[in-house]
């Protein structure tokens, strides 16, 4: 049985896919569904509705920054995306705007460092902090990111995170 589902994605992620006509094949083949990209950033997605679900969690994280490649990991059962709106958290740009900054750190250091400890994908994009990664993995990083959107500071967030995962490794082995 073939249906089919709509997705939304940001234009400017709707414009790389528009541009390269040979890499929505390629995504075709890999999520085993028709794409076809409506007005300028509706995704309309056909295929068998396993295939609809697991191309729609992949076309998101797409959606949120994340490379094709990086998304793919979601084909993985093991693997969830999750993407936290900050619009929903902080009511005007500026905050927006510094708690994305705090969350990168300088020169993206708090970023890398976050995904080292967890083992998560990170993406900030546009309004969002996203992840990828298995539930352990998401679970350190949300650790750190909850304690930076809670106003903590970034000893307190690496400090948690950090102790999360020594929890973990303890109890796995």
């Amino acid at each position: 049985m073939i249906s089919m589902q709509q997705l939304l994605i940001p234009v400017a992620r709707a414009q790389i896919l528009q541009k390269d006509p040979k890499k929505i094949a390629e995504i075709e083949k890999v999520l085993k569904c028709r794409l076809e990209l409506k007005e300028e950033n509706i995704l309309e997605i056909s295929g068998e509705p396993y295939d609809e679900y697991n191309a729609r969690n992949v076309l998101s994280a797409y959606g949120r920054g994340f490379s094709i490649e990086e998304s793919y990991k979601l084909l993985d059962d093991s693997y969830v995306f999750s993407s936290i709106n900050l619009k929903e958290i902080f009511g005007n740009e500026s905050q927006i705007h510094r708690f994305k900054s705090r969350i990168i750190g300088t020169e993206g250091r708090t970023k890398k460092y976050i995904e080292s400890v967890s083992g998560a994908h990170m993406c900030v994009y546009g309004n969002s902090v996203s992840l990828i990664g298995t539930l352990e993995e998401l679970k350190i990083a949300n650790a750190a990111i909850n304690v930076l959107l809670e106003g903590g500071t970034h000893k307190k967030a690496y400090r948690l995170m950090e102790l999360e995962r020594r929890r973990q490794n303890n109890i796995s082995m």
